[in-house]
């Protein structure tokens, strides 16, 4: 992961996954007229398990490519079977992908079989799967006190508003701005990866005093200067401000747009359930039991 590739490949997964749960939040808080439990994860119409299979597919390229692929193209472990120093770090990424795999797994199992705390199951094992990504890149064994250290504080902060959310999402699972602000942190952490990716690893980025310097098979970025290294500190931090800024300017825009397109388009199927069309309207709890008659969300059946 620790490369300009490592971390745009992992920021963009995040980033469309944040986008797709940020939509389709909205979309069902538009359409439903009564609080409706949020979903951990959602169908589509083709393919019922098809997030939750992308999400495996991702997690198992990541494995690979931190394990087998981009340490040195060579076996992991040192002839004696240990781990060598120089590829921990490969081990800490490929742990959050495992955890990932897992939750997606289960999120599987658990909808085929249906159990009564489906629900707040499948939020429990997200929520580890943030837990562990917070654990690990708070007690990452590379070095991290630098300039690239202050990338990975800040999203940290990322990763710990997507914990709690999911979290408070067992206990409060029809609150819409739960969910809103959990997909908007998974989206967030998706652009400041990608944002991490360019400014660490492109030269001519990299802050006015710092360089870019190979320590141990991998390059890191160091400061000439305690006041060239402030300074690139209090670059992230403006970057992380201005794109937050920019974050929330797109949430808000989108659900306005969304809102008005759904919202109308909820008042027509009103308005036509009231001049008795024959029509019956159907409200579900969770958005989820009609995708099993092949249609991607539950919060209106007028088709028959």
């Amino acid at each position: 992961m620790g490369s300009l590739v490592g971390h745009v490949l992992p920021g963009l997964a995040f980033f469309l996954l944040g986008f797709w749960h940020l939509f389709n939040h909205i979309k069902l808080h538009s359409l439903h007229p009564n609080p409706c439990t949020s979903p951990t994860w959602f169908p589509t119409p083709k393919s019922r398990h098809l997030e939750l299979f992308l999400i495996m597919v991702a997690s198992s390229i990541s494995i690979s490519m931190e394990l087998f692929i981009s340490p040195a193209r060579h076996q992991p472990l040192d002839p004696d079977g240990t781990i060598p120093s120089t590829h921990l770090h490969n081990f800490e990424h490929s742990s959050i992908s495992m955890t990932f795999f897992t939750y997606a797994a289960f999120a599987i199992i658990l909808d085929k079989i249906s159990p009564k705390a489906k629900h707040s199951l499948t939020q429990f094992i997200a929520a580890v799967a943030f837990a562990q990504q917070l654990l690990l890149f708070h007690f990452h064994s590379a070095d991290h006190m630098g300039v690239e250290g202050q990338y990975h504080l800040l999203l940290q902060t990322l990763i710990f508003v997507s914990l709690t959310t999911t979290i408070m999402g067992i206990g409060l699972p029809k609150s819409f701005m739960v969910s809103f602000i959990r997909s908007l942190s998974v989206l967030y952490q998706g652009v400041w990866l990608i944002i991490m990716g360019y400014m660490i690893w492109t030269p001519s980025l990299v802050s006015k005093g710092c360089f870019l310097h190979n320590e141990d098979g991998h390059q890191v970025v160091r400061c000439s200067s305690d006041e060239a290294l402030q300074r690139a500190k209090s670059l992230v931090n403006i970057i992380f401000s201005w794109t937050l800024i920019a974050v929330i300017i797109f949430s808000m825009a989108l659900y306005l747009v969304l809102a008005k397109l759904y919202g109308e388009k909820m008042d027509y199927l009103t308005l036509k359930k009231e001049e008795d069309l024959g029509l019956e309207v159907e409200e579900e709890t969770d958005g989820f039991e009609s995708q099993k008659e092949g249609k991607p969300y539950a919060v209106m059946d007028i088709e028959r």
